[in-house]
């Protein structure tokens, strides 16, 4: 391998540095493998129901655990553990990241690139949906177990345990979220346990070890074994956790927490209840909590409620993450951000999608009811982001890393295959569920590719005649009837080179030119953070103009107080109380005979109403914002 891909290696370590270990690869048991984590509850038992269809024999039982075990070595261990998490972007992972290094090394952005990020963000806003209403519902329907009576309950107590969890984001998760890792590590603990005490119920179940045992099952169940695949697929769903969530935690401890704890649970709870239905037929209703003696069901339910609520936790703060990525890249309108830590960079709320996903995951559990019926709707959202996943990494060793073309074949085609076959498995549940998240992820594609199609009109239209920075300077300097007023005034614009609309505006209708004038162009980098001393560039224009580049990475926060105060250091003068930020305000108008189709124009004027105003948005003092408006015809 190169010395790009070790120095890229090595920086995904990075995170890890900053804290203990053993106390980061705690933290990453909590967050990272939630979702991966409490699968057990429900992966099993529908490969079982769905391998049952014509009966159940001793091999069907032994070739179901034989594909969870290898399942996950293959998906998890070698593609996501052993690959992917080698791409980094500075440290962090995900759909987006790869993206963006791709579009770093390609130096543009193809459409084929934009469209397999909107598609990738849009799956996993679907999973983000669907994981709370599966992961809650299957822990409370083990109350069911020790009074049968609770099974009415089961319903609504779900929603009230996921309203709950959807209405406490507000106040961020970081007074709670040091409990995490200790829970889930406690959750792993007694799911090994529990396993182990079991394999012993038939130790033939040991066999299931071997590969050539899910082979057989496949070759011998021919296409019916699609259908198993795409539960056994279940098993695997919180996958793309572990590389959206490296920013978090660093590469080393995620490999940490997963060799060393989470897959020898999760294989020893899978070979436990093969075990116990191989000797206790009848387990097969629920093997997870039928593992555990009476006396323990009830504490186990109540761990796995919880173990469930920390899982959604994860899910919603990675969607909150997706959102500001995807607004940080151009892909979706400015979203209002609040931060719920002082302390903690990636304790975020985003009201408006808290709003979205609180109702679609209340609207799923009412549709669907069980766990058994959600079932049909989870998988196809996760296997299609990871063959987006698999495509996009196979691009970026090829293309930007410069692996041999052979090299890259031998390792990641069988993976994608694999997992178009898993996609093909969870295609088969289509119609009776998931067209649920297929929906949702295309109705999340219209929206972005409405806004970036929307947003390159808006941005021709407004380059249609710019006027020159430097000549307007000049201009103004040489004489003409304005008026100098004393303080500084602060343009935005994101055009550099070009006079603001807004500074324009305000000489055009009130005549008057600030003292100094900061024009301010603020630029997302493809990076998530950008260095303190590479944050901003002066250029001065005349003895009253100074253009500005700011710098923020699709991580950061475009804070442009902050940015200009320490600008200080630098000998821009700058006192905040003697400032004034004007900014461009934009209103639409429909014109149907040029820019936008007729059936887009609404969509794209609805989501530019409802984008959070540029004040909050750059970090702006309220009380020193001056907007004017400008209305534009797409």
């Amino acid at each position: 391998m190169s010395a790009q891909d070790d120095n890229a290696a090595a920086a995904a370590e990075g995170p890890s540095s900053h804290g203990n270990l053993p106390a980061v690869t705690l933290g990453a048991l909590g967050v990272v493998y939630g979702d991966i984590g409490t699968s057990p509850l429900y992966a099993m038992r529908e490969s079982l129901h769905a391998a049952a269809h014509d009966g159940l024999v001793r091999e069907d039982v032994v070739g179901v655990i034989s594909l969870l075990i290898w399942t996950l070595i293959l998906i998890v261990t070698v593609k996501y553990v052993i690959f992917i998490l080698r791409a980094d972007n500075k440290g962090e992972g995900g759909t987006l990241s790869l993206v963006a290094l791709l579009q770093q090394g390609l130096g543009n952005r193809p459409v084929w690139l934009l469209a397999l990020g909107m598609v990738g963000v849009s799956l996993f806003f679907g999973d983000a949906i669907i994981t709370p209403a599966m992961s809650v519902l299957s822990a409370v329907e083990g109350m069911a177990l020790v009074a049968p009576a609770f099974a009415t309950w089961v319903v609504p107590v779900t929603l009230v345990i996921i309203i709950a969890l959807f209405m406490v984001q507000r106040w961020g998760t970081a007074a709670v979220s040091v409990l995490f890792g200790p829970i889930m590590l406690l959750w792993f603990g007694t799911m090994a346990v529990l396993g182990l005490l079991h394999i012993g119920d038939d130790w033939s179940i040991l066999t299931a070890l071997n590969p050539l045992h899910a082979l057989g099952f496949i070759t011998t169940n021919g296409f019916a074994a699609l259908i198993v695949l795409g539960s056994v697929f279940l098993a695997v769903t919180g996958g793309e956790a572990l590389y959206a969530d490296m920013g978090h935690f660093g590469a080393k401890p995620i490999r940490v927490a997963w060799y060393g704890v989470v897959f020898p649970a999760l294989t020893l709870s899978y070979l436990g209840q093969g075990a116990l239905v191989l000797a206790h037929p009848e387990a097969m209703s629920n093997p997870f909590f039928l593992l555990a003696p009476g006396w323990l069901l009830v504490p186990l339910i109540l761990l796995a409620t919880a173990a469930t609520v920390i899982a959604s936790q994860a899910v919603i703060s990675g969607a909150f993450s997706m959102f500001k990525q995807a607004t940080r890249m151009g892909l979706l309108p400015r979203f209002e951000i609040v931060h719920t830590s002082h302390t903690h960079e990636g304790q975020i709320y985003l009201p408006r999608v808290n709003r979205i996903l609180l109702a679609g995951v209340v609207a799923l559990v009412l549709l669907f009811g069980s766990s058994t019926d959600l079932a049909s709707a989870y998988g196809i959202a996760v296997s299609g982001d990871m063959v987006i996943t698999s495509i996009l990494a196979s691009a970026l060793f090829l293309k930007v890393w410069k692996w041999p073309a052979a090299t890259v074949a031998a390792l990641m085609l069988p993976l994608l295959v694999l997992e178009l076959i898993f996609l093909a498995a969870n295609g088969t549940k289509l119609l009776s569920g998931g067209y649920v998240p297929v929906c949702i992820a295309a109705v999340a594609c219209l929206l972005m590719w409405t806004w970036v199609r929307g947003a390159a009109w808006v941005r021709a239209e407004t380059r249609d005649v710019p006027t020159d920075l430097a000549a307007l300077a000049q201009a103004l300097e040489a004489g003409g009837k304005v008026r100098v007023v004393e303080g500084t005034a602060v343009f935005l614009t994101s055009e550099s080179g070009a006079a603001p609309d807004a500074l324009l505006q305000n000489l055009k209708h009130n005549q008057v030119l600030h003292a100094h004038n900061l024009i301010v162009t603020v630029a997302l980098d493809t990076r998530p953070r950008v260095p303190d001393d590479e944050r901003l560039h002066l250029a001065a224009i005349g003895p009253r103009f100074t253009a500005v580049g700011l710098a923020f990475g699709y991580m950061e926060e475009p804070n442009v107080s902050r940015a200009l105060a320490r600008a200080r250091k630098q000998g821009l003068k700058f006192d905040i109380m003697q400032t004034s930020f004007f900014l461009n305000r934009r209103s639409f108008r429909s014109n149907p005979h040029r820019g936008l189709p007729r059936w887009q124009e609404p969509i794209f004027m609805s989501m530019a109403r409802g984008a959070a105003d540029a004040t909050s948005f750059y970090r702006l003092p309220s009380d020193r914002v001056i907007e004017i408006g400008q209305q534009i015809t797409i």
